[in-house]
């Protein structure tokens, strides 16, 4: 099965693993699971990090190569990931959120998330 972790998730498994729900450890360290990370999550490092955001630490380019590094594979954003948001419904705000949910959608790949608020929408999303 493939998985897309959402940011909280990445964030966590890259740099905190020990607080991560014991679901999400569990299914991560699933080794017939491949974990993805979209670079819609490390646009969102880089943009709230250059903001200066407490909770966006992290180096983006460090991040990136150590999702590599652990055998994650990255998912770009297309044209139709894009076009897919228009028809999502209005219940989360956040563009970055909205467009890992339109990739999950489109790609039929689970969304793995702890946000209640993502959770909400249709499709293959799973809250831990």
């Amino acid at each position: 099965m493939k998985l897309l972790l959402d940011t909280h998730l990445l964030l966590l498994a890259a740099g905190e693993p020990g607080r991560l729900p014991l679901a999400a450890l569990a299914e991560i360290e699933d080794p017939s699971h491949e974990l993805l990370f979209s670079s819609a999550s490390l646009w969102e490092v880089a943009i709230k990090r250059g903001l200066g955001r407490d909770d966006f630490t992290v180096d983006p380019r460090l991040l990136r190569r150590g999702l590599f590094d652990n055998g994650y594979h990255e998912l770009p954003i297309t044209s139709e990931h894009a076009v897919t948001v228009y028809g999502l419904p209005a219940i989360h705000k956040d563009p970055f959120d909205r467009i890992l949910i339109a990739q999950a959608t489109v790609e039929g790949i689970t969304l793995l998330t702890t946000d209640d608020l993502i959770a909400r929408y249709p499709g293959p999303i799973r809250k831990l």
